[in-house]
């Protein structure tokens, strides 16, 4: 196969103006900026990346990476250079004056983190007194100078029961996508107890519930839970969210930063692949250990004998903070595989990551607008474009036809679609 990194999520820094229970690096306001990156190393790397895929999407997250006062020097270089950026923050530094400062550097999206409704939840959460305050002020500053966010909330005993109303308030904010976090047990989340398999079950299916009930508005997903893919493929085939490999994407599209350099498998699996301060992006990713046991090692237990292990094959992470063994059954799943049961294929081809070959005359100036589309969802937008031409009528892709598909499908079609189907 033909491991592309689609997707590098950048932890810049350890430094954080909050002090979040779950927090996988365990960052903080006692951190400070020493170890991290330079901007010079930064963009170094920045050129590394794009050396291995022109088009990746780079998350730009910390801790808080607003406090790095380079945040909007590296994200306007890496966007000039080719990169979709976003930047993942908690969101209470989000002024109106920096949402426009990222917005000129080129900044296509901001995830900002909510975890409760009521603030004595969501501040307690976050140890920040008032944050829930200023992480709403600040989403309605995002949506007055028009950039597309997500709102992302990890899943918990304490919030559990108010997911559905998080998911419909997300919606009325304007908000593109709302992602559902399940715990991975590594940094300060290691101290947190996490649902029992069984409530993982009941909020997946409730996740794919509403993926369908708000389709064409705001995709709804769940993040670090593989086994999402089952629900969707059992009680709604027709999804769009079939259209995208999401089985854990770990080594094989996805990749993290530390903020020292290292390079991980993903945010919540800390041991490293490699160190980009001593070696070159694409040594490591192309021939590191680690990332080859991920592409081509045997899942073990039930997930390596699931018939649904090309679609799922579990989380990773959990797996390993766990199990201990990355290659490990992921515990959180309840479901047992059927004795013989044949593996169970995608319903459709999926279009996630591959090269496309059109079928339809495509304008010199479509083509180059479908190619400032990120590497990881090209293939998708450019098929479901040609099928919606041809229901039209239409044989040859121009700029005005791209607009109407934009405006007709906006989810599916606007430029909003790589910044929320990110990672899985």
């Amino acid at each position: 196969m033909n491991y592309v990194p689609h997707v590098v999520a950048w932890n810049l820094t350890r430094r954080c103006n909050l002090e979040c229970a779950h927090c996988y690096i365990a960052a903080g306001p006692r951190e400070t900026a020493t170890g991290e990156l330079d901007t010079a190393a930064c963009l170094a790397i920045v050129d590394q990346v794009l050396a291995v895929n022109p088009v990746p999407m780079l998350i730009l997250t910390g801790g808080e990476p607003l406090l790095r006062e380079d945040l909007t020097h590296i994200a306007r270089y890496a966007s000039g250079k080719g990169a979709t950026v976003v930047v993942g923050t908690n969101g209470t530094l989000l002024t109106d004056e920096r949402i426009a400062a990222l917005k000129a550097a080129g900044v296509r999206g901001v995830a900002v983190s909510v975890d409760s409704l009521r603030p004595a939840y969501h501040d307690n959460f976050r140890h920040g007194p008032g944050s829930l305050a200023d992480t709403q002020r600040a989403l309605a500053r995002l949506s007055r100078q028009r950039v597309d966010f997500i709102i992302q909330t990890t899943v918990t005993k304490g919030n559990r029961a108010e997911l559905g109303a998080l998911v419909a308030w997300a919606a009325l904010q304007g908000a593109v996508s709302f992602n559902c976090y399940f715990l991975v047990s590594t940094g300060r989340g290691a101290a947190l107890t996490d649902l029992a398999p069984a409530d993982y079950e009941a909020v997946l299916a409730d996740l794919t519930r509403w993926q369908r009930e708000y389709r064409g508005r705001m995709l709804v997903r769940a993040k670090c839970a593989p086994h999402f893919m089952r629900h969707v493929h059992q009680s709604d085939p027709e999804s769009p969210v079939l259209n995208y490999e999401t089985r854990c994407p770990c080594g094989t599209q996805y990749c993290r930063i530390t903020p020292d350099g290292k390079l991980t498998p993903c945010p919540y699996i800390p041991e490293e692949a490699g160190d980009l301060q001593t070696q070159g992006f694409a040594e490591i990713w192309r021939s590191a250990p680690l990332l080859r046991q991920l592409r081509e090692g045997a899942l073990g237990g039930k997930c390596g004998s699931c018939e649904y292990r090309q679609l799922c094959g579990g989380c990773r992470a959990r797996a390993l903070a766990l199990e201990g063994d990355v290659l490990a059954a992921d515990p959180s799943c309840v479901y047992e595989p059927a004795a013989g049961a044949a593996v169970i294929e995608a319903v459709r081809d999926v279009t996630y990551g591959s090269d496309f070959q059109p079928a339809l005359s495509w304008s010199p100036a479509a083509r180059e607008r479908v190619a400032r589309i990120p590497s990881f969802v090209r293939g998708v937008v450019m098929q479901r474009v040609e099928d919606w031409a041809r229901q039209q009528g239409r044989s040859e892709i121009t700029p005005e036809l791209l607009a109407e598909v934009r405006s007709a499908l906006p989810i599916d079609f606007s430029k909003k679609q790589p910044f929320f189907v990110a990672d899985s």
